[in-house]
């Protein structure tokens, strides 16, 4: 029977086996970081003073099959926060047994405790499986938004350039017609 819980600080061997396959997942050839360096960048980012995110773990029969990692935002609807899940990862060879289902049950349950307004996440558009999943959760696709990246380097770039940099985008539109 699977089984959804917070991760702990225990956790943080698992986490970094079922993150390496995230990597692979998404294209990643090996291992970026040094196993102890992944390690403390886990636990960091979960269990530091300021926590990045939050984990919830899916366990069949005490094994790590799936995860789900989110944050909150703040503001959303007015003053409300809403819950934005970063990823939904299930090991390849546990797809399909509802093991996502109950993930994304748990995420809308902790939204709800929190009294997040809204739950939001994205997908590449070319996983066309994900798609199909959430679809089926009975989640619609919004189009409201555009989505927005920088790389490191590029964030780099534009600091190094200073405020001043692209004064033109400064220029806000107007809403006065």
């Amino acid at each position: 029977m699977v089984t959804v819980t917070p991760a702990e600080p225990p956790d943080v061997p698992a986490i970094s086996g079922l993150m390496k396959e995230l990597d692979h997942f998404y294209g990643a050839a090996e291992e970026a970081d040094p196993p102890g360096q992944r390690i403390s960048d886990i636990s960091s980012a979960l269990f530091g003073p300021a926590p990045a995110a939050y984990l919830l773990l899916a366990r069949d029969d005490g094994e790590l099959v799936g995860m789900a990692s989110y944050s909150f935002l703040w503001p959303a609807a007015g003053l409300t926060r809403s819950l934005f899940l970063k990823e939904l990862y299930v090991k390849e060879e546990r797809k399909r047994e509802g093991i996502g289902k109950a993930l994304m049950h748990e995420v809308f349950r902790v939204a709800l405790e929190r009294g997040c307004s809204r739950v939001e996440w994205q997908t590449e558009t070319t996983n066309g499986d994900a798609q199909l999943f959430y679809a089926a959760l009975g989640a619609p696709v919004f189009d409201g938004k555009v989505f927005y990246r920088l790389t490191e380097e590029d964030a780099a770039k534009i600091v190094a350039d200073g405020p001043r940099a692209g004064a033109q985008a400064d220029r806000a539109p107007s809403t006065d017609r």
